[in-house]
């Protein structure tokens, strides 16, 4: 057996674990090697209940995979002279003034939202009865109907859980930048990601709304006796190597015109348009970004003590990059480009061994940090 059958046999023994085990309902996952797909394949169903089987052509609600693609497009105005990193964020939207604890409203920066270094949070991180709790602010994957400027006066009265600068906290900061870029612009947040990134690209599955419903994959939820199909709004709490909070979840929200644009997580799309994406990250930018603003995204930001993804691993623009391989257990090159989605997704750059890998999954929780992605991973480096 030739090394890329061999890479292929422990993919799909991989997967068809995950499928056997009843922690996932279906998936598509696509390996690259140095810009050739050598791994693709859409498993178990789209939608159970129906019986429909997963396509290679499936649309997932992208959740957290949506960040680098409002990343990338940031970068693009940045590149151009239209926002700089080191500005206030007040430059843009003056009434956005959260306060440390002690009163004090501090400067935030572009920077510190895009590395989540502002001091904000998430909802789904703070316990209950926080001030997210208590002020109903929304984390991008639910309250259908929500205003961007409602949302952001929310966010701007809890308070700041560190000074910006001070510390890393995952974040609505992305969601944040969203509203910068179209206050700079004038421009929706919609059209900004497709004339500066998706447009280019032809990505033609991936924006704010779904392209075609026939093809939209139904979420799931772990649940006791394996994933349950998420319906109106429910919350599912995270597992315990992902922290101690619950996210909500209301899946009919991309189908609501007045949601806001969540920069972080209001996005759909397909694998093979993410994998086009990746692929540009991976060599370099074009025709989209330059060399040196991709080289800042796949830099690391805010030290690797910051353990975005566990021990060795950072923050650069757009994802977790990964610092040190010798603490993180892992097989991938330092400098890998990392990140997933709450759906149920996970993906990494890694630019060493020439590697881009998206898996898009349509469970949520195990799709993005459970067993799955740990076996994908082994299975992908042998």
């Amino acid at each position: 057996m030739s090394q890329h059958s061999s890479r292929s046999a422990r993919i799909d023994g991989a997967i068809d674990r995950a499928l056997a085990d009843n922690r996932l309902v279906g998936a598509v996952v696509l390996v690259a090697r140095h810009g050739k797909i050598t791994y693709r394949r859409a498993a178990g169903f789209l939608d159970r209940e129906a019986g429909a089987p997963m396509r290679d052509d499936a649309i997932f609600r992208f959740a957290s995979v949506s960040k680098p693609f409002v990343t990338a497009a940031a970068m693009r105005l940045v590149e151009r002279g239209v926002i700089a990193l080191d500005q206030p964020v007040v430059r843009w939207l003056p009434d956005f003034r959260p306060a440390v604890p002690n009163g004090a409203k501090p400067q935030i920066t572009l920077h510190q939202l895009l590395t989540h270094t502002s001091g904000l949070s998430y909802g789904f991180l703070e316990p209950e009865g926080s001030a997210y709790h208590q002020l109903g602010i929304s984390d991008g994957l639910d309250r259908p109907g929500r205003a961007m400027d409602d949302n952001l006066h929310r966010l701007a009265q809890a308070p700041l859980v560190f000074a910006p600068g001070t510390g890393w906290r995952y974040s609505l900061g992305i969601d944040v930048v969203g509203a910068v870029l179209e206050a700079a612009t004038g421009d929706p947040l919609d059209a900004i990601v497709r004339n500066e990134i998706t447009g280019p690209l032809r990505l033609a599955d991936t924006g704010f709304a779904v392209t075609d419903l026939s093809r939209l994959a139904v979420p799931y939820a772990d649940g006791a006796h394996g994933p349950v199909r998420i319906e109106g709004t429910i919350t599912v709490p995270l597992p315990p190597q992902a922290g101690d909070g619950a996210i909500p979840f209301t899946p009919a929200r991309i189908f609501d015109p007045a949601s806001f644009p969540s920069g972080g997580a209001g996005m759909a799309g397909t694998a093979a348009d993410l994998l086009t994406f990746l692929e540009v990250i991976r060599t370099g930018g074009a025709p989209v970004l330059k060399p040196e603003t991709v080289a800042a995204m796949m830099r690391d930001q805010v030290g690797p003590q910051a353990e975005t993804q566990g021990p060795g691993w950072g923050f650069g623009y757009g994802g977790a990059v990964l610092v040190d391989p010798a603490p993180s257990g892992t097989p991938q090159a330092a400098g890998t480009l990392q990140w997933g989605g709450a759906y149920g997704h996970n993906w990494f750059v890694d630019r060493v061994n020439g590697l881009s890998v998206v898996a898009l999954t349509d469970t949520a929780f195990e799709g993005m940090c459970g067993q799955f992605v740990t076996d994908l991973r082994d299975a992908i480096y042998g």
